[in-house]
C-alpha cells in the first residue's frame, strides 16, 4: 500500500501534482479542499461550516475534517493500492489521527513530499489561480492570511515527519514536468 502525503503552502502545486502521482502509480487521490468545496456547493450542514473557515483563510477544526477523511477512505473501493492525500493533515494532531484512521486499515503513511516554493511566487500562483478558477478564497487578503496560517500550524508537520524518516523536500518551482520527475524520483526511492 502506497500512501503519499503531498504538502506545502496554499499554491505550491499540490493538486497540479497529486493528479500526476495519482495517474502514475495508479492510486486514489483525496483532497480535502475538493471534499470541502462540494460540501459547500450541495450546502450541506459540514459544507456551511466549512465555508465561513475558508472564506476567512482558517483551518477547519480537526474533528470536522478528520471525521470527513474516514467517511471518504471507507468509500473506497477494496482493490485500492493506495492514497494521495492531498491538504491533510495539515497539523500535528491531525497527523497523529490519520496514523490511526490508517492503522485501523492495516496501512500506514509512506512518504510526505513537501513542495517549497517561495512565498512571492504561491502569491503570484494563487491569484492567477482565482482568475482562471473563480475561486473566492484565492484573493490577495485571503491569500495573505492562508499563509500566515500554514507558517504558523501547518509547516511544523515537516519536522514531525522528519522525526519518522518519511519527509522528502520537493523544490515546487519549474515546469510542472520538472517537478513531478522530482517527485517521480522520490517515490520510487522508497
Amino acid at each position: 500500500m502506497l500512501n503519499i502525503v503531498i504538502f506545502g503552502a496554499p499554491g505550491s502545486g499540490k493538486g497540479t501534482q497529486s493528479d500526476l502521482i495519482r495517474k502514475r502509480h495508479n492510486l486514489a487521490h483525496i483532497s480535502t479542499g475538493d471534499v470541502l468545496r462540494e460540501e459547500i456547493k450541495n450546502e450541506t450542514e459540514l459544507g456551511k461550516t466549512a465555508k465561513e473557515y475558508i472564506e476567512k483563510g482558517q483551518l477547519l477544526p480537526d474533528n470536522l475534517i478528520c471525521d470527513t477523511l474516514d467517511k471518504v477512505l471507507d468509500r473506497l473501493p477494496d482493490d485500492t493500492k493506495g492514497v494521495v492525500f492531498d491538504g491533510f493533515p495539515r497539523t500535528i494532531p491531525q497527523a497523529e489521527v490519520l496514523e490511526s484512521i490508517l492503522q485501523k486499515r492495516g496501512w500506514d503513511v509512506s512518504i510526505l513530499l513537501d513542495l517549497q516554493v517561495e512565498d512571492e511566487v504561491l502569491v503570484t500562483r494563487l491569484i492567477e489561480r482565482g482568475k482562471n478558477s473563480g475561486r473566492t478564497d484565492d484573493n490577495e487578503e485571503t491569500i495573505k492570511s492562508r499563509l500566515e496560517v500554514y507558517h504558523k500550524q501547518t509547516a511544523p508537520l515537516a519536522e514531525y515527519y522528519k522525526s519518522k524518516n518519511k519527509h522528502v523536500a520537493i523544490k515546487g518551482t519549474g515546469t510542472v514536468e520538472d517537478i513531478f520527475n522530482r517527485i517521480d524520483e522520490a517515490i520510487k526511492g522508497l
